[in-house]
């Protein structure tokens, strides 16, 4: 079976980001260098720690299917210099197996988990504004991608998921879970949370999407879904969000100083990208409609942002929110069908990006989530898919379109069965059974209720 057909059979998506096919990304042709993102780029997350220790043999048996399959020249296992358990593991499996796989050793900044900046770190190649790793021949995928890669090469489909789950809970913790479990039976895991009202992260620090303590007891796992950070309502990461976009860009026409931190400390920038959000909040404080400001380059230029948040976290001194603006414009500019190009060139890092790179433990700091960063996160929780009761998954599971259900409502499913297909020359990742049981269909999702009458899931 080809390499593309079994990640496509397998529903394998990019675990750690947007969730994008991972049988497109290894169609592309002359892969010269695959890259394993180990870096964990946010604060608080220890998922990909945990698989780089306990399952490096099985990481390596799947790079050397890789580099066979691909005929890639170069695999690199990029982590940070201080993992030195997970650095210890891969080393002995590497050596074990006489795999042809490098480890790329990385200080600890953020965000050094971004494709784009990993991309420079380990090959000095900067990847074109706007474009992908591919541009600059390159293939990047997460730890855990290339675990459900190792699954799906014995068989298995992508069903079960790993995440962390920390913040106020009384036992922080690595989780497997189905796909489709509760968040609320997630944090039920991890000892329960410590606070009556609570509001949760999902994904990290400073790029995850906050959920109300309401949004997260009707929220469900999964594949993209890598941590889960139970905070009071009050904390700074809340706080931030709950600014309107009005209110925010008031303060931005009032309070910039234009000092040019974000820009300086911006990823992209000091990548050599044309992006710079001081010009960007200098014009936005200057206008009463945004459609109008479409056609300026200073904000066209907004879409290579990578969302980050450096800029709004840890550069601005004024508590300002250039992220948010950017994010606010990248939408503004796929309404009005505007698509951003940069000029065809070779592209430089800034001289001075080395001494830019922001410290992940600073920024876990100003993020608010300090206290945090010394949790002790325990040894793996599992939920296996007998022990579920009921799980929900949702269509869409990454970028593209939403699977299409190939069951009805009142059939019964085992587990691994495939329950929903990629549309037609889409986008898209096909979706299992992750527990036995009996469905509902609806527009968004399917709902599995166990009957324990399926077959036996390991």
């Amino acid at each position: 079976m080809r390499l593309t057909e079994l990640l496509l059979k397998a529903g394998i998506v990019g675990c750690g980001g947007a969730g994008f096919p991972t049988h497109v990304k290894y169609n592309a042709e002359n892969i010269e260098w695959i890259i394993v993102n180990g870096a964990e780029c946010e604060p608080l997350l220890m998922t990909d720690h945990y698989l780089m220790r306990e399952k490096a043999d099985a990481l390596i048996e799947a790079a050397e299917y890789l580099l066979s399959e691909t005929g890639a020249k170069r695999f690199t296992i990029a982590l940070k210099e201080t993992y030195r358990e997970e650095i210890a593991a891969l080393t002995a499996a590497i050596r074990k197996a006489g795999a042809k796989v490098e480890l790329h050793l990385m200080p600890s900044f953020f965000p050094a988990g971004d494709e784009v900046t990993m991309v420079y770190e380990v090959t000095g190649r900067v990847v074109p504004p706007g474009g992908i790793p591919m541009a600059a021949g390159c293939v990047v995928s997460n730890v855990a991608t290339v675990y459900c890669i190792y699954n799906a090469l014995h068989g298995h489909a992508f069903t079960q998921k790993y995440l962390t789950v920390t913040g106020e809970v009384r036992e922080p913790s690595v989780l497997r879970v189905p796909l489709g479990t509760p968040v609320s039976e997630c944090i039920r895991m991890a000892g329960g949370t410590l606070l009556r009202d609570y509001v949760v992260v999902n994904g990290g620090p400073m790029m995850g999407k906050l959920m109300t303590k309401e949004e997260a007891e009707t929220a469900f796992v999964t594949k993209t879904m890598s941590g889960l950070i139970v905070l009071p309502p009050e904390n700074a990461i809340a706080t931030r969000a709950k600014v309107p976009v009005q209110h925010m860009l008031n303060r931005a026409k009032s309070a910039c100083i234009q000092c040019s931190f974000c820009t300086q400390l911006c990823p992209r920038n000091l990548l050599g990208h044309p992006i710079e959000p001081h010009r960007i909040m200098r014009k936005m404080g200057t206008c009463t409609d945004v459609a109008a400001l479409l056609d300026d380059r200073d904000i066209r230029n907004a879409s290579f942002c990578c969302e980050c948040g450096i800029c709004e976290v840890y550069a601005c001194p004024m508590g300002l929110q250039p992220r948010r603006v950017n994010a606010l414009l990248k939408r503004e500019l796929g309404k009005a069908g505007i698509r951003n190009k940069a000029p065809e060139k070779s592209w430089e890092a800034l001289p001075e990006r080395e001494a830019r790179r922001a410290p992940t433990h600073r920024v876990a700091a100003r993020a608010g989530v300090a206290k945090y960063e010394g949790l002790k996160v325990g040894g793996l929780k599992v939920l296996k898919p007998e022990e579920a009761s009921s799980v929900t998954l949702s269509l869409r599971q990454g970028i593209g379109k939403d699977s299409v259900p190939c069951v009805k409502t009142g059939d019964h499913v085992d587990w691994g069965q495939v329950i929903a297909e990629v549309p037609e020359k889409a986008l898209g990742s096909t979706l299992h059974a992750s527990i036995s049981g009996t469905v509902r269909v609806t527009e968004q999702s399917v709902t599995i209720t166990a009957d324990r009458q399926g077959k036996g899931a390991r």
